[in-house]
């Protein structure tokens, strides 16, 4: 015959046993060996460098992102643009599609660095085609470019150059730009990133050499919504950046956007 147990064994049996429980559930899950991210996005206006993409028009864009744990990653990004034809005097090039891929890496805490490579591609792009506007003013659009990048604490500093023709512009191999910027968290997730930039292409007469400025001011709704406005402009010179329908690429400007990350 079995002796019936105490209720104070009875409860510490129960507390042990939730114990155990409550530390499964605590037990973080493995860390994955990578991520891919998602991204649509919509702007009043799409500005590279602080010049016009898309002469002031609205543009759709939506990319793809592939990290992995070892600091490599992988990713493809794509829009409208109009300037391959605005500009360069094209009759096809309404696209654009960047392919990157780099690696990231901690030297210190709060000191990361970064370097990769991009192209940007104009899918048929013929820009400084024979017999097309402008011919022999320029030539294909698509460009391909290395950067490195330092990131301390909120501040990164990068520098990207072209090997190949830069956008178009003839003899431009080599062309350098140099971004400064930053993000503040702001709290109940505002936050501010002032940049400051500095693009040179050789070559040119001086004329395409430019710095670009903004203020951008974003609000994270969570669940990956985030709406941004930036102030934007740069010095670049209006008898290099203005397109054959007389519009000065890099006024001034204040650029809305929205952003679903998924």
């Amino acid at each position: 015959m079995f002796k019936s147990k105490s209720p104070l064994f009875v409860a510490a049996s129960l507390v042990a046993a939730f114990a155990g429980s409550a530390a499964v559930a605590q037990t973080k899950a493995p860390e994955r060996d990578y991520t891919l991210a998602y991204n649509v996005a919509a702007f009043t206006d799409y500005r590279f460098r602080g010049l016009s993409q898309t002469s002031f028009n609205p543009a759709l864009q939506a990319g793809v992102d592939f990290s992995h744990k070892s600091g490599f990653y992988l990713g493809a990004f794509g829009s409208n643009v109009s300037w391959v034809k605005d500009f360069n005097g094209a009759t096809k090039g309404s696209y654009e599609i960047d392919l990157y891929g780099g690696y990231k890496g901690e030297i210190v805490k709060d000191f990361g660095y970064d370097v990769g490579l991009i192209t940007y591609q104009y899918p048929r792009n013929n820009s400084g085609a024979a017999g097309t506007p402008g011919a022999g003013a320029f030539s294909n659009a698509s460009t391909n470019e290395w950067y490195a990048a330092l990131t301390y604490s909120v501040a990164t500093l990068k520098y990207s150059r072209s090997f190949g023709n830069f956008l178009g512009n003839i003899n431009s191999s080599g062309s350098q730009y140099l971004d400064l910027s930053a993000t503040f968290d702001l709290g109940n997730g505002f936050a501010v990133t002032p940049h400051l930039g500095r693009q040179t292409i050789p070559n040119q007469g001086g004329l395409g050499d430019y710095n670009d400025y903004s203020v951008t001011v974003a609000k994270d709704f969570g669940n990956g919504l985030v709406v941004s406005a930036a102030a934007i402009g740069t010095d670049a010179k209006k008898s290099f950046y203005t397109d054959t329908g007389n519009r000065f690429l890099g006024k001034s400007q204040l650029v809305v956007g929205v952003k679903y990350s998924f």
